[in-house]
């Protein structure tokens, strides 16, 4: 079977974690080299407010993990996440080979989530131009690195 890499996003029990932090984000790699899978980063996204309850939790923590796996064992992680108590939602995306290298260095770095800003809206810049809009990830809250928006956009022609 073809080996691809898949980011995972999970939303983990806050009360878990902040009990023992360890055992739950490290619940995630061992379902995945369980499985027979390789982890290239895992790492805390952030702590929020959930729009609505899951399970009775009202804040939830956000872990990200980008990892190579078989895509026939995609299911095993999926089965040992849904066991697994102190995860609350997950949800898998299989990454583009051509911008796999610029999301993990990104996701490496250890950027923490930042909010977007917003842009001033009719506000004109000193040179008498609209103010240019931060180009932000639709559904995220993390800026995009302009490397990853080149790739994306290059992978159109």
């Amino acid at each position: 079977m073809a080996s691809n890499v898949y980011e995972g996003m999970f939303i983990l029990d806050s009360g878990r974690y902040s009990r023992d932090p360890e055992a739950v984000s490290g619940s995630i790699p061992q379902a995945v080299r369980q499985a027979g899978g390789e982890v290239m980063v895992s790492r805390l996204w952030e702590e929020r407010r959930l729009a609505y309850p899951i399970q009775g939790q009202r804040k939830g923590t956000y872990w990200l993990t980008y990892f190579r796996l078989d895509s026939g064992r995609l299911a095993e992680v999926k089965r040992q996440c849904q066991l697994n108590e102190s995860i609350l939602r997950f949800l898998f995306l299989r990454v583009d080979p051509r911008i796999v290298d610029a999301l993990v260095e990104h996701a490496k770095s250890g950027h923490a989530a930042v909010p977007a800003e917003k842009p001033a809206e009719g506000r004109k810049s000193d040179d008498g131009e609209r103010p240019r809009r931060e180009r932000v990830g639709a559904g995220s809250r993390t800026r995009v690195p302009e490397a990853v928006l080149e790739q994306v956009e290059n992978m159109e022609d």
